[in-house]
């Protein structure tokens, strides 16, 4: 399966269509089971307290992730395609203004 395809990009532009987290809401219910949307969610939480340069130990015991879980989301934040870091950045951009 090509990652990289019309039907990703139809996707992606579906998502960016959205307006607010409730729109996302029934979206997301639609399209991924709870925990999918879960999982996905519990990742960029990860990510989000590596950054603030918390342990393993610390986020396995705060959310339950697995230490693999926590070390291919660690391995993204440092090799990945920098989606991890933009999200944050943003995040904490509408933190900031909030």
């Amino acid at each position: 399966m090509d990652y990289k395809s019309k039907a990703v990009d139809r996707f992606f532009n579906a998502v960016l269509s959205l307006k607010n987290a409730e729109e996302c809401h029934k979206f997301f219910e639609d399209v991924c089971t709870i925990k999918e949307i879960v999982e996905i969610s519990q990742r960029l939480e990860v990510a989000c307290m590596l950054t603030e340069k918390k342990s393993f130990q610390t986020i396995n015991e705060e959310t339950g992730v697995s230490s693999a879980t926590i070390g291919r989301v660690n391995r993204c934040l440092n090799y990945g395609a920098g989606g991890y870091k933009l999200a944050i950045e943003r995040l904490n951009e509408q933190k900031e203004e909030n």
